[in-house]
This record gives structure tokens, sequence and C-alpha cells, in this order.
């Protein structure tokens, strides 16, 4: 297998206070660049929103990935949030740490055999802003 992440991803996290939260990430890599979107259950309980939806940003390097996920609204408790992670050797995973000020957890993505949707894989992945 490639060591290109573009596919489709599925996802955990673990979140103080309320444990394990699962997504579905679809990335594009365009020469190290990431671009992709996120859907995921809303974990808070005062969220008028059932899911959430999310955009990526971000890069790799070699086996390193680091991107950002804003949140499409933003607020309910989430805005954007930073994670760092390492790809393994067969490029199927990514396993790493997220975090926001004054928190942290872990995430693990594992690839998924679905196909990646055609209106996310038309997009070209650009150079991600510096944070």
């Amino acid at each position: 297998m490639s060591d290109d992440l573009s596919g489709v991803w599925d996802g955990t996290y673990i979140q103080p206070g309320t444990g394990m939260v699962t997504f579905t990430a679809t990335l594009v890599e365009t020469g190290g660049a990431l671009i992709g979107d996120v859907t995921e259950p809303c974990s808070n309980p005062r969220c008028p929103l059932r899911t959430h939806s999310a955009s990526i940003t971000g890069h790799r390097s070699g086996s390193v990935v680091s991107f950002v996920k804003r949140y499409e609204p933003p607020g309910y408790g989430f805005e954007t949030v930073h994670y760092d992670g390492v790809m393994n050797v067969e490029a199927t995973e990514i396993d790493g740490r997220w975090r926001l000020p004054g928190t942290s957890g872990s995430f693990l993505m594992i690839r998924s055999s679905k196909p990646a949707q055609a209106a996310t894989t038309g997009k070209r992945a650009r150079a991600p802003a510096r944070e």
C-alpha cells in the first residue's frame, strides 16, 4: 500500500469526562499537504447538533502527521483542535495525541476499506498555513 494518506479513515479519540468518541475522516494528500473533512457525533449533552462536521488542514513529513481540525460551525465547546501523530509502516494507522488549551488526549485513525466520496476526492490539497 502507498504511504499517501488519501482516503477514508475511521477514528477514535479519548476525551476526558466523555470517554471514547468515534469519527470518520476523508483525507486528500498532495505533496505532503493534507486537507479533509470529518464527521462525528456530538458528545456535549447541550449540543443542538447530532453530528459535527469539521475541516482538516495539515501536513505529513515521512511518518509524522500533523493537522488542525476546525469545527463548522464553531461553538458548543468545539473550536480548533491540534493533532500530532505517527503513521505506521503500512500506512494503515495513525496514532497520536490531540490538544486543546488545558486538555489533551489520544487518538487512533485506521484506514477504511470504504472508497472516498467523490465530492472530497476532487479537492486538491494546498500547503497549510502555519499555526
